[in-house]
């Protein structure tokens, strides 16, 4: 049996163990991570994009919100090409408590949330499609954040320093001896099985967590809280909008790239259910209703989809609500706790606390195995992130080629645009027109961002995510692939069905009229041309 051999394993690739692979690096600590699907495929990639000023919790939940606006401020400098720094809204309607926007300002007062009580005029040059009925605002530091480049940088980061990973690979046991936790027994994609043998095993599997320890013989009991939202077809706001309440169904939209999103709703769902989500219409119905509540411009909006995740809680009771549950960061020893040895996990916290659960669970296993190095992801900036070209310079490097295609290269890869677009007609020539995703940054995700197949491909570029849903690139992305491996064109058609079925899943819940005249369209396109059903 195949078996590598490295000082730190990391199960789960969302955010959290993205961060941990990379802080291990920094320390020069050698670190490996598996991960059973695609990174930032779970949780991860199944939230609204939200960079948490902490204010959602000041009221409540005063430990959270401080590690939200700190965070949210290391995270703006040091991932500057993944943030969007919009800015965010809180807004009272009439029928909300009037009180509790004095709530609020006194809850950041406490967390050390800069806020600012806006004047309605004030309110609304910000953002001009604002309910006109709202009688209160509140400016806090809201931005948004793509969780998908967000992974992907941490990933390529830890890698360039000699990191490794393995994708699409799932752990089917602990290796243990006696009361140590020395390694994991994996299946790889194409069944390989294989062995990681290390000192420390950290568990950042998100709501698998309880899976992972149970391998173990382990008990640690998640609260499985579903939450679903539904996406617009074009961005309706420019900035984050909160409705000022206690945390609801439908309070809040997020813009993000070319769309927004509405969410969240928060219903309790059993642990076996996990991998088996889907969206009900009723949720579907009461976040478009309190979404045109916030922005009345939702409802000429054409939805292009609906999804939804599950947050990956640790309650101490299962009779609590999801919304009761503190969003706090929870680091379990399970030396401490449960006897076994060299097993850490890492678990709770928001995608904005990634980086400082990173860094908790990379400081317990520096004292496992003896390191004494400092964390240092707080003020090394992520690739991409690097000091950006004065305009004029980057004007002269990428003359040629459209702005626009530089602009939205630049958008999603900062400063990386100049390993990825080149003079070559054929290198800028645009694959996804809703999202100006090139073939030069087709090529680079396949070659440099560990992708194995469209799905992939859809994290790391947004191809496919735009109001066409992937009708017209999706081929042509299948294309470029099948042509670096013609050996491989048959994989690649399964690819093709596999995308267009996940696409489809999002789509279903929300087709009517313009959405379902579209997906006809999109159907006969791939049944047509490809016969995609016939595809096994």
């Amino acid at each position: 049996m195949k078996q590598v051999q490295t000082s730190v394993i990391i199960i789960g690739g969302g955010a959290t163990g993205a961060g941990t692979l990379r802080d291990c690096a920094l320390r020069h600590i050698p670190a490996v991570l598996v991960e059973q699907d695609d990174i930032a495929s779970g949780t991860t990639g199944r939230n609204h994009g939200l960079l948490h000023s902490g204010a959602r919790y000041a009221v409540k939940d005063t430990a959270s919100a401080k590690e939200c606006i700190s965070e949210n401020i290391i995270i703006k400098r040091i991932a500057r090409h993944c943030v969007e720094d919009t800015g965010g809204l809180f807004v009272t309607l009439p029928e909300d408590d009037q009180d509790h926007h004095a709530k609020l300002v006194e809850g950041c007062r406490r967390a050390g949330i800069t806020c600012r009580e806006l004047e309605r005029d004030e309110a609304f040059a910000m953002e001009p499609n604002l309910n006109p009925s709202i009688t209160k605002a509140l400016l806090v530091p809201d931005a948004t954040i793509d969780p998908f480049r967000l992974t992907a940088s941490n990933i390529l980061s830890a890698v360039e320093l000699g990191a490794r990973v393995f994708t699409h690979t799932q752990v089917t046991a602990l290796i243990l001896d006696n009361d140590q936790a020395v390694g994991v027994r994996c299946v790889g994609p194409n069944a390989e099985i294989f062995e990681i043998h290390g000192t420390v095993v950290i568990n950042a599997s998100g709501v698998y967590g309880q899976h992972v320890c149970s391998l173990a013989g382990i008990s640690l009991p998640m609260f499985p809280s579903k939450g679903a939202m539904v996406i617009s077809d074009y961005r309706v706001n420019s900035m984050v909008v909160n409705r000022c309440r206690p945390n609801a169904d439908g309070d809040i939209v997020v813009p993000g790239d070319t769309v927004s999103l509405i969410g969240t709703t928060s219903r309790k769902i059993p642990y076996e259910a996990i991998s088996d989500l889907y969206v009900e219409d009723d949720e579907i119905e009461v976040l478009l209703a309190d979404g045109e509540k916030l922005i009345p411009n939702v409802s000429h909006t054409r939805i292009l989809r609906a999804y939804c995740g599950v947050r990956p809680l640790v309650a101490a009771s299962r009779e609590m609500d999801g919304r009761e549950i503190s969003r706090g960061i929870v680091l379990v020893d399970h030396k401490r706790r449960d006897g076994l040895e060299g097993f850490i996990t890492i678990a709770g916290g928001k995608l904005t606390t990634f980086r400082l659960m990173a860094q908790m669970a990379t400081d317990l296993a520096c004292q496992k195995l003896g390191v004494d190095r400092p964390c240092r992801t707080h003020g090394t900036v992520l690739p991409g992130s690097e000091e950006p070209l004065p305009k004029k310079k980057m004007a002269r490097e990428f003359s040629g080629i459209p702005q626009s295609v530089v602009g939205s290269t630049l958008y999603r890869h900062g400063q990386r645009v100049r390993r990825i677009l080149s003079a070559k007609k054929r290198n800028y020539g645009v694959v996804c027109e809703c999202e100006m995703v090139t073939a030069g940054e087709v090529e680079y995700a396949l070659s440099t961002l560990s992708v194995t197949d469209l799905l992939d491909l859809r994290r790391r570029t947004r191809l496919g995510m735009g109001p066409c849903q992937g009708a017209l690139c999706a081929y042509r992305a299948a294309g470029i692939m099948a042509g670096q491996n013609p050996a491989e064109s048959g994989e690649v058609a399964r690819m093709l069905r596999e995308f267009m079925e996940e696409r489809y899943k999002g789509q279903r819940p929300v087709l009517w009229g313009d959405s379902l005249r579209e997906m006809e369209f999109s159907y006969w396109i791939y049944e047509g041309l490809f016969g995609l059903s016939h595809v096994k």
